[in-house]
């Protein structure tokens, strides 16, 4: 297994550089990049516009600052302009990093990113690394407490609904589940807020960040509470909208294994139904189940948790990587990117391992040889 390991490990810098260079080449062809923002800004809100590229920070006319930092502040005899000086925008190619070939800015974004030097966000003037830094903690919360709480309903329901097929019981959870399946996570977020965080109804939970201002100065009970307190809705919604699918996963994957001849020849030895079901059947029918952990997990980080961080103002990864790809925000877009493939492929490593953890008798190694 460790051979497999290593190999695992080493294949991961080559998928790791294909998925940057192929979502490198799409961002080349999109229109509407970091520089043209800034022009469309500069000539079109005048003195708001001024402001928000203030706020950046640096100096785009004079010389200032390194090739590509994205920090920049236009200078007032722009403002206003009916068109720009071609030496301004070159000035602002050069700032951006846009005056070097393609294939050099490719080649310098991988050199960094090998180090997770992340660069300078464009329109923030602040380090990528803190900001995915800042951000990673709500999208860790969100992400594991999510998958905690999914596996711990889904496997026992999915376990209870294959032995009970067809019954009472199978039939309203199954009413349940399609519920869940059919209507999409933000929107039980927005039924939550209007009934539960003053929307309409009550008033009994609170809309924003994950802690409350005076977090600080709780006691460690308190904090703990505090933290709930936020979370609840956030992970409810969360829950409730992708529950259904490794419910009625699991529930096929043991009707599967249950049908097998091995169950009967187990049954047919004496066995109880409790030692066949979860000393046979279980084993094997998790194995598909496990398998799309990865997957459900980098999912609920990034496009299951947007809308929610939206909604409950939760400044997580996905929220983060979604405002840079509306801002052209370059550096934030492909480090976003760059940790979510990292995350998948070492969740898809661990995934394998844990293949082996619950059936001993798979060797990946022995499959490759």
């Amino acid at each position: 297994m460790t051979s497999y390991i290593i190999r695992r490990l080493i294949l991961i810098v080559p998928t790791l550089l294909g998925a940057m260079l192929i979502n490198f080449l799409i961002v080349q062809g999109a229109p509407g990049g970091p520089v043209e923002q800034m022009i469309s800004e500069i000539t079109g809100t005048g003195v708001a516009a001024t402001e928000r590229v203030t706020q950046a920070g640096g100096e785009f006319a004079g010389g200032g600052g390194g090739a590509g930092t994205g920090s920049g502040e236009v200078r007032g005899d722009y403002r206003g302009a009916q068109g720009l000086d071609p030496e301004f925008i070159a000035e602002l190619e050069r700032q951006f990093g846009f005056d070097r070939p393609a294939h050099e800015r490719f080649l310098l974004l991988v050199g960094n990113y090998a180090t997770f030097d992340f660069g300078e966000s464009y329109f923030r003037g602040r380090s990528v690394m803190e900001l995915i830094v800042e951000a990673l903690p709500v999208s860790i919360s969100l992400g594991l407490w999510t998958m905690l709480l999914t596996y711990l309903i889904s496997i026992p329901l999915g376990v209870t609904k294959a032995v009970r097929d067809g019954s009472r019981f199978d039939f309203w959870s199954s009413v349940v589940v399609l519920i869940g399946n059919a209507i999409p996570a933000f929107m039980f977020a927005v039924l939550l807020i209007v009934v539960f965080a003053g929307g309409a109804y009550l008033d009994w939970f609170p809309l924003r960040g994950l802690t409350s201002d005076n977090w600080g100065e709780l006691s460690w009970p308190m904090r703990i509470v505090d933290y709930f307190w936020h979370m609840a809705l956030p992970l409810t919604a969360l829950v409730i909208g992708s529950f259904a699918g490794l419910t009625m996963l699991t529930k096929n994957s043991f009707l599967e294994q249950i049908n097998q001849q091995y169950v009967t020849t187990a049954r047919a030895k004496g066995l109880t139904q409790k030692r066949v079901l979860y000393g046979h059947v279980f084993r094997n029918a998790m194995l598909i189940v496990i398998a799309g952990f990865p997957v459900a997990f980098v999912s609920i980080l990034f496009t299951g948790a947007v809308l929610i961080e939206i909604l409950f103002s939760l400044n997580g990864l996905g929220l983060l990587g979604f405002e840079a790809v509306v801002n052209r925000d370059y550096p934030v877009m492909f480090a976003t990117l760059y940790i979510f493939t990292l995350m998948g492929l070492l969740l898809q490593l661990v995934n394998d391992i844990m293949y082996t953890v619950i059936d001993p008798r798979i060797d990946f190694e022995a499959r490759q040889s």
